[in-house]
């Protein structure tokens, strides 16, 4: 008779409680972003001052793609600062797009590699996730100009925010900045 009145009260907490969210569901869901497009940006016009980092990079960015003869840059002395103008030369990548910000050129993918924890708050939950540098392309040298030390292979950590509704989960935004490779 104690077990028939135990029936009730046991249904009733399950129907109460907070389901959480898997983590096979919750990398199934983020799974479909992936791969992204890592690119490499080229501006149309970029100014700094001279002996500045951010002039080291234009320097850098110029070496290497005057080195390949896909752009042509010409630069100009203003005071300290100096200006490089980078425009396509006559053996311009046919994967070149044009941006509000430059020139962009495919130089790897980022792959989706799993759910590491998730963390829970009242309606919500954070998933923090990991995705792996792939694929490099004939440019993923010239990201590694911009960008010292990054290798194919490499792991990087990004977020998912969930928001629950009812005894779901829904995913609401990554952190990813990139766009889903084509």
């Amino acid at each position: 008779m104690r077990i028939l009145l135990a029936i009730p009260v046991l249904v009733a907490a399950l129907a109460c409680g907070s389901p959480k969210l898997s983590r096979r569901e919750a990398e199934g869901d983020i799974r479909k972003d992936y791969p992204v497009q890592i690119v490499v940006t080229i501006p149309e016009s970029a100014s700094a001052i001279k002996g500045s980092p951010e002039h080291a990079r234009l320097v850098a960015l110029q070496e290497a793609v005057a080195a390949k003869g896909a752009f042509a840059v010409t630069r100009k002395a203003e005071g300290d600062r100096e200006t490089f103008a980078f425009k396509p030369g006559a053996s311009a990548p046919k994967e070149a797009s044009l941006s509000a910000k430059g020139y962009e050129l495919p130089a790897a993918e980022a792959e989706f590699v799993r759910a590491l924890r998730i963390e829970y708050m009242r309606d919500s939950a954070r998933v923090t996730y990991q995705i792996r540098l792939s694929r490099p392309t004939a440019w993923f040298g010239l990201f590694q100009t911009l960008h010292p030390g990054v290798r194919p292979g490499e792991t990087k950590e990004r977020h998912a925010s969930y928001r629950r509704e009812g005894r779901s989960w829904v995913l609401q935004n990554t952190d990813e900045t990139l766009k889903k490779a084509r």
